[in-house]
């Protein structure tokens, strides 16, 4: 059977797809292109341009290519955006999947994996933060994502498919086969930004807050590599497919570094200075949130392989060589 991956021409979603046909798996993508790229999916994968809210492309995707399951990565992710703008995040992110979801049941898939996040969790009471935390988002992006989270809940429940909800904390790096990466210019990952600075792409980066309740001031964060973070949306799917409940599950490495670390381990690998000017807080940032990452690897026997910030900053270093290269021809 086929997985169709919504959003599967963006970052996270273009290394699920390279997990899922590494593994010999069928895959079609559906994306709008709005911050995907088309070259970042293998040629063999089709590629359906649309909405993931429009009924009748999704309903005849998932007819025409043998669609079972559903993996949807498809969403605006940028936490001061969506202060700024929620109700354009309560649409792309709740409506959206909310149609998406409906014509999935009536379509038949059997399987979701959605990709959630740790702001569902605001600012955690307890780091590292267990699944069994109460959520309590503090920014519409987070809310955004619990409201789908419940609405998945309830509509497995009353329809029968099974689903994973996978809720990543801060997602890194590139693949190392270097296939793909964050390719979006404007990006604000911290490494993705900072990894431009130190190759001169930035003027400076801005840190956002160095007045939080952490040893130096500034944000910590735990930092999963893409490829790990592929792999246990792959190993999810596999679950499912084979009889496993429903679950909701951590995707973290349980281990933080703090926003003036990453700068510094970006600033040794690439052997560079640059610029770093100290800025007030961001709207909608926790201080700290680290994940709990006990349960997914109990669950799903999930095992990262590219647990090493310094590893990570090279594959973001490499992958921005690429895109330079390529932007050039």
């Amino acid at each position: 059977m086929t997985v169709l991956v919504t959003g599967g021409a963006g970052y996270i979603g273009s290394h699920m797809v390279l997990a899922l046909v590494d593994a010999g798996q069928d895959v079609v993508v559906l994306d709008d292109l709005s911050t995907g790229f088309d070259w970042l999916l293998p040629p063999e994968v089709t590629l359906v341009r649309g909405d993931v809210a429009d009924a009748d492309l999704v309903a005849r995707t998932i007819r025409e290519h043998g669609c079972d399951a559903l993996a949807h990565f498809a969403a605006r992710i940028v936490v001061p955006d969506s202060v700024a703008d929620p109700l354009g995040y309560y649409l792309a992110n709740t409506v959206k999947t909310r149609a998406l979801i409906e014509t999935a049941v009536r379509s038949g898939i059997r399987h979701v994996i959605f990709s959630s996040t740790a702001a569902v969790y605001g600012e955690p009471a307890t780091v590292p933060v267990p699944e069994t935390l109460e959520t309590n988002p503090i920014n519409p992006y987070g809310r955004s994502k619990l409201m789908s989270e419940w609405m998945i809940e309830d509509a497995a429940r009353a329809h029968g498919f099974s689903y994973v909800v996978l809720r990543y904390f801060n997602v890194a790096g590139a693949d190392p086969r270097g296939r793909s990466g964050q390719s979006t210019p404007n990006a604000t990952h911290l490494i993705k930004v900072a990894t431009q600075a130190a190759l001169g792409r930035r003027g400076h980066m801005d840190v956002f807050g160095t007045d939080y309740p952490t040893p130096d001031g500034s944000c910590l964060r735990d930092y999963i590599q893409v490829s790990d973070l592929a792999e246990a949306h792959r190993v999810a799917l596999e679950h499912l497919r084979a009889g496993g409940a429903s679950l909701t599950l951590n995707c973290g490495y349980g281990r933080g570094y703090s926003v003036l670390e990453v700068v510094d381990v970006v600033k040794r690998v690439s052997g560079r200075d640059f610029e770093v000017r100290l800025s007030p807080r961001r709207p909608g940032d926790p201080a700290r949130i680290v994940a709990g990452s006990d349960r997914i690897r109990a669950e799903l026997g999930w095992v990262p392989r590219h647990d090493d910030l310094e590893g990570i900053v090279r594959q973001a270093l490499d992958w921005e060589d690429q895109l330079a290269k390529r932007n050039r021809i």
